[in-house]
């Protein structure tokens, strides 16, 4: 878990720098989808179709996922943990 935590830290610490540099130099993000022909309401239509798209897929597909993983975790005996 810590692990994840430090990863997010750096990828947003990274992420701050480079709007940083890019605001020392005057590009807004509307300027750069400009340059590739999109407009922000576009980009949310594209991230609302991928979430219609996902969420009924991500639910049938826990239908099947989570019965397998709770038999699993119920018949299967534990296993030893390593120590360090």
């Amino acid at each position: 878990m810590l692990r994840f935590l430090a990863a997010v830290f750096k990828i947003a610490l990274a992420s701050l720098f480079a709007g940083a540099g890019l605001s020392l130099f005057n590009i807004s993000s509307a300027q750069i989808l400009e340059q590739i022909g999109m407009t922000p309401e576009a980009v949310w239509g594209y991230v609302l179709q991928a979430t219609n798209w996902a969420v009924p897929n991500m639910l049938l597909g826990s239908m099947i996922v989570l019965p397998l993983w709770f038999l699993t975790y119920v018949f299967l005996p534990p296993r030893e943990r390593e120590r360090d």
